[in-house]
């Protein structure tokens, strides 16, 4: 990757964080730390439930904890650098710390939106193609989906990123966010941004839409299959077992889409800020109680790592 002698590449950027506010600075560190915390530790609690019972090895908590990890990895590529500096008077990134924790943050959120289709397609087939569900579902065809899902998601930022890399910065180098994200980069850029605006406009609708368009098709499929059932306790059981995974994708597709469906005149640093922080921390936190509290598997998973910690 070239990387340009321009004054930012060699003095770096200043992420202005959530609040310039010194009193707020420690009040917002324990807040956030908490939520990091919680992150973390639920959702390896998670990854462990399903690990350890062998009734939760199917397509679907496959998903589940590779979302899991995600979503570690997605939470831990900005907010133990947010925390340093809400304690740190400098708050500064190098250049090329910038571009690096832009890349692995756009890589780990896309792969988030991927198998969140890939879980919607999991519950298309399970509802509407029960008898060959196994068949369909089979663990190299969820295998290919949770590669297909990396792969697609890094080569977007790769592409991303590269293309970050050949704007110059000549003044401000003050970014108005608690992270290295695309628009409030380009908002510092001393070049015509107009023609990479028009590229991170299209190739964020193409890499955003598509796992979204996926997961509305499956789930207008799913309500068809659904209403079809006589019983009421029948469609009652088949949206429970999707109830919890739309809830989430209400909540990440909901604030994402505020936040990069917009034109970059359209750029509003509080706005932005809070929605930001609710699909990179609030969503992933959430994660795992709304699929444990609504979970009956979950929660017999969870019981049983409990049991193994006793013993």
């Amino acid at each position: 990757m070239e990387i340009k002698n321009y004054s930012s590449s060699t003095t770096g950027f200043i992420l202005l964080g959530l609040s310039s506010n010194p009193q707020l600075q420690k009040p917002l560190f324990a807040i956030f730390l908490i939520m990091y915390l919680v992150i973390v530790v639920g959702n390896i609690l998670i990854i462990l439930a399903i690990h350890c019972d062998s009734q939760l090895h199917t397509p679907m908590y496959f998903f589940l904890s590779n979302l899991s990890f995600m979503d570690i990895c997605f939470t831990t590529v900005i907010m133990p650098k947010m925390l340093v500096n809400l304690l740190s008077e400098t708050k500064t990134i190098s250049y090329v710390g910038c571009l690096v924790q832009m890349y692995f943050f756009m890589a780990f959120g896309n792969t988030d939106s991927y198998l969140l289709a890939s879980m919607a397609i999991d519950r298309l087939v399970a509802i509407c193609n029960p008898f060959h569900y196994n068949v369909i579902m089979n663990p190299l065809r969820c295998l290919l989906l949770l590669l297909g899902s990396c792969i697609i998601s890094h080569l977007h930022s790769l592409l991303r990123v590269l293309l970050m890399s050949h704007q110059s910065f000549c003044a401000s180098h003050v970014i108005k966010h608690f992270f290295c994200d695309t628009q409030p980069v380009l908002k510092l850029s001393c070049s015509d941004t107009s023609s990479s605006q028009i590229v991170v406009m299209t190739e964020t609708l193409a890499v955003i839409a598509t796992p979204f368009l996926c997961i509305l098709f499956s789930y207008l499929q799913i309500i068809i299959s659904v209403l079809r059932i006589p019983s009421a306790a029948g469609k009652r059981k088949a949206f429970s077992t999707c109830g919890s995974h739309l809830t989430v994708v209400i909540l990440f597709y909901g604030s994402i889409s505020y936040v990069y469906f917009r034109p970059l005149s359209m750029y509003s640093v509080v706005k932005d800020r809070v929605a930001t922080v609710m699909y990179t921390m609030v969503t992933p936190m959430l994660n795992p109680f709304i699929y444990s509290l609504r979970n009956k598997d979950m929660k017999r998973g969870l019981g049983k790592l409990s049991d193994r910690f006793h013993t």
